[in-house]
Parts: C-alpha cells; sequence; structure tokens
C-alpha cells in the first residue's frame, strides 16, 4: 500500500491500494490501467524508488528495499532523460560501469547491444542528434547491457515507428524465450495483446481484473457465416437459434452462444447442402476487456 498525504489539507490518496500481483518467471507480463490508476507508483515500489506505507514487494525472494533485489534488474521508464552530450556508445558505457561491468566486458557489450537494438551505426553520434523513437530503442540497450533476469519497461514502444515496434517485440521475445521475466506497463493495448502472455488491471490502486491473455480474451460463442441464396425458411431457422444476424456482402454472419446451438445450425447448413463460408470462435480484443473491466 502507498498512500500520499497532503501536508496542507490532509487529504489521503491512496495511489496503491493493496496490490497483490505474482508474476510467472520467464514469461512476459503486462500491467495495465487508466491515467492515475496506481501502475508507476506501484512500479516505484517494485524499484524502492519509494517506499510502501504498508506491505512489501519481493523480486526473487528478496525485499525490493534491499539493494540485493535491484542488482537483476533492467529499467527503462517512460520520458527517460539521458544526458543529450553522450554519444549511443558513451551512454552505455556509462550505466554499463554502474552496473559494475568492467571495461573488458563494455568493449565486448556495447557493439552486441547496439546491433541488438538496430543503432550499430549511430553508436558515436550524440543522443541529441537522435529521435524518439532512437532514444528509446538505446534505452532498451541500456537496460539489458547487464544481461538482467528481469526486465522492467515502462512505455516501451513509445514514440517508436512501426518497423521499430516490431523490432522490439521480436527482442522481447527472444529474451523471453532465454527465461528473462519482462515486465510492461503500457497504454499502447494493441501492442500488449501481441506479446503478452499475462496481464493484470489496475484501477483505483487495486486489481479489477488479472489472468492469462488468451483466457481474458477469450470468447464465448461463434459466428456462422453462410452465403445469401440459402431458403428463407432455413433462415428463419437458424435466426431462430442465433443471438444475432448481419448480411454483408453477398453473406449472412450468425452468431451462436455455444458450441452446441452452432453444431445444430451446421447440421442444418448442409442438409440443404447450402454452402458454408466460415465457422470461427468469437473473442473479445484486449481494448474490450479493459474498458468492460475499467466502467465496472
Amino acid at each position: 500500500m502507498k498512500v500520499y498525504r497532503s501536508r496542507w489539507t490532509r487529504r489521503e490518496v491512496r495511489a496503491v491500494d493493496g496490490i497483490s500481483l505474482r508474476v510467472p518467471r520467464g514469461t512476459i507480463f503486462g500491467l495495465l490501467g487508466p491515467n492515475g490508476a496506481g501502475k508507476t507508483t506501484f512500479v516505484k515500489l517494485l524499484l524502492s524508488a519509494v517506499h510502501p506505507t504498508a506491505g512489501s514487494a519481493l523480486i526473487f525472494g528478496h525485499n525490493a528495499r534491499e539493494p540485493e533485489s535491484r542488482r537483476p534488474i533492467g529499467y527503462l521508464p517512460e520520458n527517460h532523460r539521458f544526458p543529450t552530450y553522450f554519444t549511443g556508445a558513451g551512454m552505455l558505457d556509462f550505466y554499463a560501469s554502474l552496473s559494475g561491468l568492467d571495461s573488458a566486458q563494455r568493449r565486448k557489450l556495447i557493439p552486441e547491444m547496439l546491433e541488438l537494438v538496430g543503432l550499430e551505426q549511430w553508436g558515436g553520434v550524440r543522443l541529441g542528434k537522435y529521435s524518439k523513437g532512437m532514444l528509446q530503442r538505446v534505452g532498451l540497450a541500456q537496460a539489458l547491457i547487464h544481461s538482467p533476469s528481469i526486465l522492467i519497461l515502462d512505455e516501451p514502444t513509445d514514440g517508436v515507428d512501426p518497423v521499430g515496434r516490431r523490432h522490439i517485440r521480436e527482442i522481447l521475445t527472444r529474451l523471453e524465450e532465454k527465461g528473462v521475466t519482462i515486465f510492461i506497463n503500457s497504454h499502447l493495448l494493441v501492442e500488449v495483446e501481441q506479446f503478452c502472455r499475462e496481464v493484470a488491471i489496475i484501477d483505483k490502486g487495486k486489481v479489477a481484473l488479472s489472468g492469462k491473455m488468451h483466457d481474458l480474451t477469450a470468447g464465448k460463442g461463434y459466428r456462422l457465416t453462410v452465403a445469401n441464396q440459402v431458403p428463407e425458411t432455413l433462415l428463419e431457422g437458424l435466426r431462430s437459434k442465433a443471438t444475432s444476424t448481419a448480411a454483408r456482402d453477398g453473406m449472412i454472419d450468425l452468431h451462436f452462444a455455444s458450441r452446441e446451438l452452432v453444431n445444430e445450425a451446421v447440421d442444418l447448413v448442409r442438409s440443404q447442402h447450402c454452402d458454408i463460408e466460415a465457422l470461427i470462435p468469437t473473442t473479445s480484443t484486449l481494448e474490450d476487456v479493459f474498458v468492460r473491466t475499467v466502467e465496472k
């Protein structure tokens, strides 16, 4: 729990109100929530940038307030501000030295990190000449240079072009395959949906919903698409079982609430020797799940 108190009004704001999360090792985990939900404060508690009013956080079994807990962490904050007089390579050298890497290790790793994020030709250029997307990518290299076991990223693809976003997704997927735990705080729900395995949605400092991505976005019905040239009697029979119907481009879409109902519909269509264009389970997008959860 984290409570902020005003010295003047004595008003209390519970930025984090009893959040309890368990993030599996070696997975990509997304933390979602509207503005002011407590996401950034929660991340700061993990990093001991702020101290909890009550409760504690554990990282690989270590209390987050212990310096030892932060050694295996790589962190890329939102709206980071690297000194612009550094070159890309110079900035990585500086932060790698803060992480305890000796000069030989830094000489070996810096070119590898620049190549990993697609900036191998920019290592000698001052950061003041980097675009926002390039700064995000060199920031990711900074977070990775000491080979962390857990990577905490705050809006990692913010300002990155589509090619760069795909590149970052590929990097994160490879890291997950190597067993790195990746904790992402983001508003970009389409991005999160593409590569996070589990998510938690927080609102007003509490966990509103959490679970595996495929479970949260799984649908509860099926869509059957048939050719529009079906007998009216058959169409009436299908409509009586469907929750909704819609005509489009010479086709009819029918939505059924259960497997049993859609199987009955398929049997009817095939018994009349009519064509089935598609049969797919319906799913929700992460945005649908997010909006429903927050509006509740």
